[in-house]
Protein backbone atom coordinates (compact mmCIF):
# COMPACT_ATOMS: atom_id res chain seq x y z
CA UNK A 1 0.00 0.00 0.00
CA UNK A 2 2.81 2.50 0.68
CA UNK A 3 4.77 1.59 -2.25
CA UNK A 4 1.63 2.60 -4.26
CA UNK A 5 0.59 5.59 -2.52
CA UNK A 6 4.58 7.23 -2.99
CA UNK A 7 4.66 5.87 -6.21
CA UNK A 8 8.42 4.36 -5.51
CA UNK A 9 8.95 1.66 -7.99
CA UNK A 10 8.66 -2.47 -7.11
CA UNK A 11 11.19 -5.26 -8.32
CA UNK A 12 10.32 -4.49 -11.82
CA UNK A 13 11.45 -0.90 -11.50
CA UNK A 14 8.33 0.63 -12.14
CA UNK A 15 5.37 1.59 -9.74
CA UNK A 16 2.30 3.60 -9.24
CA UNK A 17 3.28 6.72 -10.90
CA UNK A 18 5.07 5.10 -13.95
CA UNK A 19 3.11 5.61 -17.45
CA UNK A 20 2.32 3.46 -20.08
CA UNK A 21 4.58 5.31 -22.37
CA UNK A 22 7.45 4.86 -19.92
CA UNK A 23 7.18 1.15 -19.38
CA UNK A 24 7.08 0.31 -23.13
CA UNK A 25 9.85 2.48 -23.88
CA UNK A 26 12.35 1.08 -26.18
CA UNK A 27 9.82 -1.47 -27.51
CA UNK A 28 8.80 -2.39 -31.09
CA UNK A 29 6.06 -4.22 -31.79
CA UNK A 30 5.97 -4.06 -35.66
CA UNK A 31 5.61 -7.66 -35.64
CA UNK A 32 2.71 -7.59 -33.39
CA UNK A 33 -1.31 -7.38 -34.01
CA UNK A 34 -3.40 -6.70 -31.02
CA UNK A 35 -6.84 -6.51 -30.42
CA UNK A 36 -8.06 -4.41 -27.61
CA UNK A 37 -11.72 -4.49 -25.90
CA UNK A 38 -13.41 -0.75 -24.70
CA UNK A 39 -10.22 0.50 -26.84
CA UNK A 40 -12.52 3.98 -27.69
CA UNK A 41 -11.91 5.53 -24.24
CA UNK A 42 -10.06 5.79 -21.06
CA UNK A 43 -7.62 3.50 -20.16
CA UNK A 44 -8.33 1.59 -23.41
CA UNK A 45 -7.40 4.12 -25.41
CA UNK A 46 -4.76 4.84 -23.73
CA UNK A 47 -3.81 1.37 -24.33
CA UNK A 48 -4.00 1.13 -28.02
CA UNK A 49 -2.40 4.27 -28.65
CA UNK A 50 0.86 3.34 -26.41
CA UNK A 51 0.35 0.06 -28.00
CA UNK A 52 0.22 2.01 -31.47
CA UNK A 53 3.14 4.18 -30.57
CA UNK A 54 5.24 0.98 -30.34
CA UNK A 55 4.54 0.52 -33.85
CA UNK A 56 1.77 -2.62 -32.51
CA UNK A 57 -0.83 -2.69 -35.19
CA UNK A 58 -3.73 -2.34 -32.69
CA UNK A 59 -7.86 -3.59 -33.51
CA UNK A 60 -10.10 -1.13 -31.39
CA UNK A 61 -13.05 -3.54 -30.28
CA UNK A 62 -15.94 -1.07 -29.29
CA UNK A 63 -19.75 -1.65 -29.12
CA UNK A 64 -19.83 2.07 -29.72
CA UNK A 65 -18.56 2.40 -33.60
CA UNK A 66 -18.32 6.31 -33.82
CA UNK A 67 -16.65 6.58 -30.74
CA UNK A 68 -14.10 3.67 -31.98
CA UNK A 69 -13.76 5.66 -34.99
CA UNK A 70 -13.59 9.04 -33.47
CA UNK A 71 -10.53 6.96 -31.19
CA UNK A 72 -8.64 5.88 -34.50
CA UNK A 73 -8.62 9.82 -35.64
CA UNK A 74 -7.51 10.83 -32.35
CA UNK A 75 -4.66 8.22 -32.60
CA UNK A 76 -3.56 8.63 -35.65
CA UNK A 77 -3.54 13.00 -35.27
CA UNK A 78 -0.50 12.32 -32.70
CA UNK A 79 1.13 9.34 -34.97
CA UNK A 80 0.24 9.77 -38.42
CA UNK A 81 2.27 6.14 -39.62
CA UNK A 82 -0.27 4.06 -36.69
CA UNK A 83 -1.78 0.98 -38.15
CA UNK A 84 -5.17 1.10 -36.09
CA UNK A 85 -8.60 -0.53 -37.09
CA UNK A 86 -11.78 -0.64 -35.18
CA UNK A 87 -14.57 -3.76 -35.53
CA UNK A 88 -17.77 -3.61 -33.89
CA UNK A 89 -18.18 -5.91 -30.78
CA UNK A 90 -21.00 -5.62 -28.09
CA UNK A 91 -19.79 -7.87 -25.76
CA UNK A 92 -23.09 -7.96 -23.47
CA UNK A 93 -24.37 -10.09 -26.28
CA UNK A 94 -23.24 -13.63 -27.28
CA UNK A 95 -23.81 -13.28 -31.10
CA UNK A 96 -22.17 -9.99 -31.33
CA UNK A 97 -18.99 -11.85 -29.54
CA UNK A 98 -19.41 -14.90 -32.33
CA UNK A 99 -19.94 -12.18 -34.56
CA UNK A 100 -16.50 -10.55 -34.28
CA UNK A 101 -14.34 -13.12 -33.81
CA UNK A 102 -15.85 -14.64 -37.41
CA UNK A 103 -14.58 -10.96 -38.45
CA UNK A 104 -11.58 -10.75 -37.30
CA UNK A 105 -11.01 -14.13 -38.72
CA UNK A 106 -12.23 -13.59 -42.13
CA UNK A 107 -9.27 -10.75 -41.87
CA UNK A 108 -6.57 -13.23 -42.02
CA UNK A 109 -4.76 -11.16 -39.22
CA UNK A 110 -2.08 -12.81 -37.21
CA UNK A 111 -2.81 -12.41 -33.30
CA UNK A 112 -0.64 -11.84 -30.86
CA UNK A 113 -1.83 -10.00 -27.76
CA UNK A 114 -5.79 -9.94 -26.66
CA UNK A 115 -6.52 -7.05 -24.31
CA UNK A 116 -9.25 -7.83 -22.78
CA UNK A 117 -9.99 -4.35 -21.27
CA UNK A 118 -13.83 -3.40 -21.94
CA UNK A 119 -16.13 -3.32 -18.68
CA UNK A 120 -19.04 -1.77 -16.95
CA UNK A 121 -19.26 -1.07 -13.27
CA UNK A 122 -22.09 -0.71 -10.80
CA UNK A 123 -24.93 -0.66 -13.31
CA UNK A 124 -28.66 -1.24 -11.89
CA UNK A 125 -30.23 -4.65 -12.01
CA UNK A 126 -30.31 -4.96 -16.19
CA UNK A 127 -30.28 -8.54 -17.98
CA UNK A 128 -28.51 -8.91 -21.13
CA UNK A 129 -30.29 -9.82 -24.64
CA UNK A 130 -29.34 -13.06 -23.66
CA UNK A 131 -30.84 -13.26 -19.98
CA UNK A 132 -27.34 -13.05 -18.28
CA UNK A 133 -26.46 -10.23 -15.78
CA UNK A 134 -25.28 -7.23 -17.47
CA UNK A 135 -22.01 -7.13 -15.59
CA UNK A 136 -21.22 -10.77 -15.58
CA UNK A 137 -22.45 -10.49 -18.96
CA UNK A 138 -20.22 -7.52 -19.95
CA UNK A 139 -17.33 -8.02 -17.73
CA UNK A 140 -16.43 -12.10 -17.78
CA UNK A 141 -19.03 -13.93 -20.12
CA UNK A 142 -18.61 -11.66 -23.20
CA UNK A 143 -14.32 -11.88 -22.76
CA UNK A 144 -14.76 -15.46 -22.21
CA UNK A 145 -16.63 -16.62 -25.09
CA UNK A 146 -14.37 -14.38 -27.07
CA UNK A 147 -10.97 -15.39 -26.22
CA UNK A 148 -12.36 -18.85 -26.22
CA UNK A 149 -12.81 -17.88 -30.15
CA UNK A 150 -9.71 -16.25 -30.56
CA UNK A 151 -7.40 -19.03 -28.92
CA UNK A 152 -6.98 -21.17 -32.30
CA UNK A 153 -5.97 -18.02 -34.07
CA UNK A 154 -3.56 -17.33 -31.51
CA UNK A 155 -1.97 -20.78 -30.77
CA UNK A 156 -1.69 -20.14 -34.61
CA UNK A 157 0.32 -17.37 -34.73
CA UNK A 158 2.79 -18.31 -32.01
CA UNK A 159 3.40 -21.39 -33.38
CA UNK A 160 4.15 -19.99 -36.76
CA UNK A 161 6.28 -16.53 -35.51
CA UNK A 162 7.46 -18.20 -32.59
CA UNK A 163 6.29 -15.47 -30.78
CA UNK A 164 4.56 -15.84 -27.49
CA UNK A 165 0.90 -14.76 -27.22
CA UNK A 166 0.35 -12.78 -24.48
CA UNK A 167 -3.61 -12.39 -23.04
CA UNK A 168 -4.20 -9.94 -20.45
CA UNK A 169 -7.51 -9.63 -18.34
CA UNK A 170 -8.23 -6.66 -16.63
CA UNK A 171 -9.48 -7.20 -13.23
CA UNK A 172 -9.66 -5.00 -10.37
CA UNK A 173 -8.27 -5.25 -6.21
CA UNK A 174 -12.25 -5.02 -5.73
CA UNK A 175 -12.31 -8.54 -6.88
CA UNK A 176 -11.40 -9.26 -2.34
CA UNK A 177 -14.64 -7.62 -1.59
CA UNK A 178 -17.19 -9.94 -3.82
CA UNK A 179 -19.75 -12.42 -1.96
CA UNK A 180 -18.19 -14.84 0.60
CA UNK A 181 -18.39 -17.34 -1.56
CA UNK A 182 -16.67 -15.77 -4.51
CA UNK A 183 -19.55 -16.53 -7.19
CA UNK A 184 -22.83 -16.89 -6.81
CA UNK A 185 -23.41 -19.49 -9.39
CA UNK A 186 -27.22 -20.17 -8.71
CA UNK A 187 -27.97 -16.54 -7.96
CA UNK A 188 -26.49 -14.27 -11.51
CA UNK A 189 -29.32 -13.51 -12.44
CA UNK A 190 -31.10 -13.28 -9.26
CA UNK A 191 -32.96 -9.13 -8.79
CA UNK A 192 -33.87 -10.13 -5.05
CA UNK A 193 -29.99 -10.95 -4.22
CA UNK A 194 -28.79 -8.41 -6.86
CA UNK A 195 -26.19 -5.85 -5.22
CA UNK A 196 -24.96 -3.87 -7.83
CA UNK A 197 -21.08 -3.20 -6.49
CA UNK A 198 -20.89 -6.92 -4.98
CA UNK A 199 -21.80 -8.25 -9.00
CA UNK A 200 -19.22 -5.57 -9.81
CA UNK A 201 -16.61 -7.18 -7.63
CA UNK A 202 -17.81 -10.90 -8.50
CA UNK A 203 -17.37 -10.26 -12.34
CA UNK A 204 -13.51 -9.27 -11.43
CA UNK A 205 -12.98 -12.09 -9.60
CA UNK A 206 -14.02 -13.89 -12.08
CA UNK A 207 -11.93 -12.00 -14.52
CA UNK A 208 -8.58 -13.70 -12.40
CA UNK A 209 -9.96 -17.08 -12.19
CA UNK A 210 -10.63 -17.34 -15.52
CA UNK A 211 -7.14 -15.93 -16.29
CA UNK A 212 -5.61 -18.79 -13.92
CA UNK A 213 -7.68 -21.18 -15.27
CA UNK A 214 -6.88 -20.80 -18.74
CA UNK A 215 -3.06 -20.30 -17.85
CA UNK A 216 -3.07 -23.86 -16.44
CA UNK A 217 -5.06 -25.19 -19.31
CA UNK A 218 -2.62 -23.80 -21.62
CA UNK A 219 0.86 -24.67 -20.45
CA UNK A 220 -1.01 -28.17 -19.83
CA UNK A 221 -1.20 -28.26 -23.77
CA UNK A 222 2.82 -26.86 -24.01
CA UNK A 223 0.50 -23.69 -26.24
CA UNK A 224 3.23 -21.14 -26.12
CA UNK A 225 0.55 -18.34 -24.98
CA UNK A 226 0.84 -16.72 -21.21
CA UNK A 227 -2.60 -15.11 -19.11
CA UNK A 228 -2.44 -12.79 -16.70
CA UNK A 229 -4.72 -10.47 -14.84
CA UNK A 230 -4.09 -7.24 -13.93
CA UNK A 231 -5.49 -4.00 -11.58
CA UNK A 232 -4.99 -0.44 -13.40
CA UNK A 233 -5.81 1.50 -9.92
CA UNK A 234 -7.84 3.88 -9.36
CA UNK A 235 -9.02 5.90 -12.12
CA UNK A 236 -12.02 8.35 -12.67
CA UNK A 237 -13.13 7.20 -16.38
CA UNK A 238 -16.40 6.59 -18.08
CA UNK A 239 -16.56 3.36 -16.17
CA UNK A 240 -17.71 5.04 -13.15
CA UNK A 241 -20.70 6.65 -15.00
CA UNK A 242 -23.12 5.21 -12.47
CA UNK A 243 -21.36 6.36 -8.91
CA UNK A 244 -19.96 10.10 -10.33
CA UNK A 245 -20.34 11.95 -7.85
CA UNK A 246 -20.07 9.16 -5.05
CA UNK A 247 -16.38 8.57 -6.67
CA UNK A 248 -15.60 12.68 -6.69
CA UNK A 249 -16.74 12.98 -3.16
CA UNK A 250 -14.24 10.16 -2.32
CA UNK A 251 -11.64 10.94 -4.73
CA UNK A 252 -11.51 14.44 -2.67
CA UNK A 253 -10.37 13.04 0.58
CA UNK A 254 -8.52 10.09 -1.28
CA UNK A 255 -6.28 11.98 -4.20
CA UNK A 256 -3.07 10.54 -2.83
CA UNK A 257 -4.60 6.87 -4.31
CA UNK A 258 -5.67 8.24 -7.49
CA UNK A 259 -4.12 7.42 -10.80
CA UNK A 260 -4.25 9.83 -14.14
CA UNK A 261 -4.96 7.61 -17.30
CA UNK A 262 -1.16 6.79 -18.57
CA UNK A 263 -0.31 5.64 -14.97
CA UNK A 264 -3.54 3.74 -15.46
CA UNK A 265 -2.96 2.35 -18.53
CA UNK A 266 0.51 0.93 -17.20
CA UNK A 267 0.19 -2.02 -16.09
CA UNK A 268 -1.84 -3.32 -18.80
CA UNK A 269 1.40 -2.39 -21.29
CA UNK A 270 3.76 -3.91 -19.40
CA UNK A 271 1.68 -7.60 -18.96
CA UNK A 272 0.81 -7.20 -22.75
CA UNK A 273 4.60 -5.89 -24.21
CA UNK A 274 7.60 -6.08 -21.85
CA UNK A 275 10.37 -8.42 -22.12
CA UNK A 276 10.86 -8.88 -18.87
CA UNK A 277 7.38 -11.44 -18.53
CA UNK A 278 8.17 -13.89 -21.42
CA UNK A 279 7.02 -17.21 -19.87
CA UNK A 280 5.11 -15.27 -16.97
CA UNK A 281 1.74 -16.84 -16.47
CA UNK A 282 -1.03 -16.98 -13.98
CA UNK A 283 -0.04 -14.21 -11.97
CA UNK A 284 -1.97 -11.05 -11.11
CA UNK A 285 -0.29 -7.69 -11.17
CA UNK A 286 -0.94 -4.10 -9.49
CA UNK A 287 1.17 -1.08 -10.20
CA UNK A 288 3.39 -3.11 -12.31
CA UNK A 289 4.64 -5.55 -10.15
CA UNK A 290 3.25 -9.43 -9.82
CA UNK A 291 1.07 -9.18 -6.53
CA UNK A 292 -0.79 -12.33 -4.50
CA UNK A 293 -4.96 -11.57 -5.20
CA UNK A 294 -7.39 -13.18 -3.07
CA UNK A 295 -7.39 -16.86 -1.53
CA UNK A 296 -10.57 -17.34 -3.47
CA UNK A 297 -9.10 -15.86 -6.49
CA UNK A 298 -6.13 -18.41 -6.17
CA UNK A 299 -9.05 -21.43 -5.98
CA UNK A 300 -8.69 -24.19 -8.18
CA UNK A 301 -11.81 -25.72 -7.76
CA UNK A 302 -13.73 -22.48 -7.99
CA UNK A 303 -11.92 -22.07 -11.44
CA UNK A 304 -12.74 -24.78 -12.82
CA UNK A 305 -16.32 -24.52 -11.65
CA UNK A 306 -16.54 -21.16 -13.09
CA UNK A 307 -14.87 -22.45 -16.54
CA UNK A 308 -17.70 -25.06 -16.63
CA UNK A 309 -20.54 -22.55 -15.65
CA UNK A 310 -19.87 -20.06 -18.30
CA UNK A 311 -19.78 -22.65 -20.76
CA UNK A 312 -23.11 -23.78 -19.76
CA UNK A 313 -24.48 -19.85 -20.13
CA UNK A 314 -22.82 -19.59 -23.47
CA UNK A 315 -24.17 -23.30 -24.67
CA UNK A 316 -27.84 -21.97 -23.16
CA UNK A 317 -27.88 -18.46 -24.98
CA UNK A 318 -26.65 -19.81 -28.40
CA UNK A 319 -29.63 -22.54 -28.15
CA UNK A 320 -32.35 -19.93 -28.01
Amino acid sequence: MLRSITGRPGPSGFGSATTAEQVTHGIDGSNLTAIVTGGASGIGLETAGVLAMRNVHVIIAERNMEAANEAKQRILKDNKGARVDVERLDLSSIRSVKAFADNFKELNLPLNILINNAGVMYCPFQLSEDGIEMQFATNHIGHFYLTNLLLDKMKETAKSTGIQGRIVNLSSLAHLFTYKEGIQFDKINDKNSYHDKRAYFQSKLANILHANELSRRLQEEGANITVNSVHPGLIMTNLMKHTALLMSIIKTFSSFMWKNVPQGAATTCYVALHPSLNGVTGKFFNDCNEQEPSKLAQDEDLAHNLWDFSNNMIDAALKT
